[in-house]
């Protein structure tokens, strides 16, 4: 049995074992208090199976504060989406600038209004870019297939970079993307090696 603490914790209290950020996590499906990485929040999740266990978690993180701190001290920095910084779109680098008006790509700048919503706004566009960029190339493979174009929507699943739907005689073939693929290298089918190495760079951006 873990040792207890007098302070009572709730479901998403955050705290710091070890200078290490630490997320408690309340799941009916778990069996046991365990440890978890999340990668996209460079953060580690401690699972508790029920909130009256959430003590126990506490106290089992700060027991593997050692191995919190070589897991999280591992991971990629994270980028920071910030005014003067970079952002790669379709392996063409951007600098992120303040600017009026809508958010918008300007030559080798990406342009948007200085407000509280600046970072939602960038990603926002980066979004847009995607769905141009990858609706483009989708018809150009369909096209030398000799198929129909599908239609293309995007997304932002965790497990997968993008599912399809056949066509039927009812409804037509579909085809969903991450829209994070616009963020990895410029050759039109990413190798998975590539993106399985740079997954937790890519879901980190505006996380």
């Amino acid at each position: 049995m873990f040792a207890r603490t007098a302070q009572r914790f709730s479901d998403g209290d955050r705290l710091e074992v070890g200078g290490w950020p630490v997320r408690l996590k309340v799941d009916g499906r778990a069996r046991r208090i365990s440890l978890r990485v999340d990668r996209a929040k460079s953060e580690v999740v401690a699972l508790s199976p029920s909130p009256r266990r959430l003590n126990e978690a506490v106290a089992f993180a700060q027991e593997k504060a050692g191995w919190i701190a070589k897991q999280l001290a591992a991971l990629p920095e994270r980028m920071s989406l910030a005014p003067g910084g970079v952002l790669r779109l379709n392996d063409i680098p951007y600098r992120l600038e303040v600017g009026p008006g809508r958010a918008k790509i300007d030559g080798d700048r990406i342009v948007a209004p200085d407000d509280a919503n600046w970072g939602l706004k960038v990603i926002r566009l980066a979004k847009r870019e995607a769905l141009t960029v990858l609706s483009d190339r989708t018809a150009v493979h369909a096209a030398a297939l000799g198929r129909p174009t599908p239609s293309v929507a995007i997304a932002d699943p965790k497990a997968r970079w993008g599912s399809c739907r056949p066509a039927t005689s009812r409804t037509p073939a579909a085809i969903r993307y991450s829209w994070r693929l616009i963020l990895a290298i410029g050759d039109p089918a990413p190798h998975r090696a590539w993106l399985r190495a740079h997954a937790a760079e890519l879901h980190a951006i505006g996380a």
